[in-house]
């Protein structure tokens, strides 16, 4: 496996995981079900007319994470080889279309979910991804820094 491939699941497995721990934290401290509309697929036809366990959605999400942190990887190294603060801002740049994700993941939603406009939902919702995108370079550079 190339060393691009490698280095993007592992950055994306460790922002995936983290995201995944922050949400449910913030879940079970506030009550706003943010974790919840992280792992929710009940929209999705076919599969989401399973009830799953929840590691088996935190494995979908984990999936999608491990996809990001490869396109990271390979669009870091082709394109910002060297560049840290241009890696920095492509994580957040990439990561910037799963915060508006809040808005369709809510409307499609079938199980209970944040409200569409509840803004401090919105607000934990984007600062979970923001703190994803971070500690998606951070670990993207640190697998770096340890080969």
């Amino acid at each position: 496996m190339s060393g691009k491939i490698k280095s993007g699941l592992f950055a994306g497995a460790i922002s995936g995981i983290a995201l995944g721990f922050l949400l449910k934290g913030i879940e079970a401290v506030t009550g706003k079900l943010v974790y919840t509309l992280l792992l929710n697929i009940d929209f999705v036809p076919v599969i989401g007319q399973i009830n799953w366990p929840e590691w088996i959605e935190f494995g979908f999400h984990l999936f999608i994470s491990l996809i990001i942190g490869v396109v990271y990887s390979i669009g870091s190294s082709r394109y910002f080889f060297h560049q840290r603060k241009a890696q920095a801002i492509f994580a957040f740049v990439l990561t910037l279309p799963t915060v508006f994700l809040y808005f369709p993941l809510t409307y499609l939603a079938i199980k209970p979910t944040p409200g569409l406009w509840d803004f401090t939902a919105i607000s934990y919702w984007t600062l979970g991804h923001l703190i994803y995108a971070a500690i998606l370079f951070g670990a993207y550079k640190g697998k770096h820094n340890f080969d």
